[in-house]
């Protein structure tokens, strides 16, 4: 038990150990006055009546407030259940459209990656095409530079197998 309790039920049971050894002197009759009106009774009757009353109005209150704050609590817990299920909920939905964001986002990029690399592709094909018909072009610009000279030196050879003088 706590403390309080046990200070409380040691001052009842001193009251009415108090009670039981001066039942003599509670119960002796006496005139109280009641305002209006004077009355032939016991006071330490009435006393410990009045004593009683007001104990068991206490003890009524207290079950009052206990009451009280016990179905406020349970109210309490009952909402912050249903605030928890909601944020719970309200977490796996931003969790949810985070995935969903992520998926779009990534599918995005792996698009704009596929473009880019077909376009890359295709760049470095029209490249190699054209370095391709450079270096033909230049083969065959080569080829009849070359030919041409052959040419030169042959006529040139001719002239002098031709002309003796020289």
């Amino acid at each position: 038990m706590k403390i309080r309790t046990l200070l409380l039920l040691l001052v009842l049971s001193l009251v009415v150990g108090f009670a039981a050894l001066n039942r003599t002197a509670f119960l002796a009759p006496t005139t109280l006055s009641l305002g209006l009106a004077e009355v032939q009774a016991p006071l330490g009757l009435v006393m410990l009546g009045l004593l009683v009353f007001v104990t068991g109005m206490f003890l009524v209150f207290v079950l009052y407030l206990q009451t009280t704050v016990l179905f406020d609590t349970r109210q309490h817990a009952k909402e912050l259940q249903s605030n928890r299920k909601l944020a719970d909920q309200a977490e796996a939905s931003r969790f949810t459209e985070l995935r969903s964001f992520l998926e779009l986002e990534l599918k995005k990029q792996l698009d704009q990656d596929g473009h880019s690399r077909a376009a890359v592709l295709t760049r470095i094909d029209q490249m190699e095409a054209t370095l391709r018909l450079v270096v033909e072009q230049s083969g065959n610009s080569l080829a009849a530079t070359l030919g041409e000279l052959e040419d030169r030196l042959d006529k040139g050879n001719k002239d002098v197998t031709d002309n003796p003088l020289v």
